[in-house]
């Protein structure tokens, strides 16, 4: 099982950037593609990125591509999302999460469920 800790939200204006950072402890995150999810109240949680486990191939969602990274440093046992431009509609609770995969290059976008979640890091965007 891996444990994993969100951290760098806040409050931030319409047009600013944020950059969350997800530490893993527990096992080595090189074993597991990564991604990052999001919840806005009311809404049922949504997909917004994921990084293959080599960290070479990364996919998004539609709504942040363009002005999202996802990035991992294995070393660190982290995981990154800088997002810039941002809206208020990606204010949300983002959550980081684990898929263990054999297949280093794979970006899964569906599957997650029965990998290992964090606690989540609460973004608002003020217009």
């Amino acid at each position: 099982q891996v444990q994993l800790v969100e951290s760098g939200g806040g409050l931030v204006q319409a047009g600013g950037s944020l950059r969350l950072s997800c530490a893993a402890s527990g096992r080595t995150i090189s074993n597991y593609a990564m991604g990052w999810f999001r919840q806005a109240p009311e809404k049922e949680r949504e997909f917004v990125a994921s990084i293959s486990r080599s960290g070479v191939y990364t996919y998004y969602t539609d709504s942040v591509k363009g002005r999202s990274t996802i990035s991992r440093d294995n070393t660190k046992n982290t995981v990154y999302l800088q997002i810039n431009s941002l809206k208020p509609e990606d204010t949300a609770v983002y959550y980081c999460a684990t898929q263990y995969n054999i297949n280093p290059s794979y970006t899964p976008t569906i599957g997650w469920n029965n990998g290992d979640w964090g606690q989540g890091t609460q973004v608002t965007v003020s217009s």
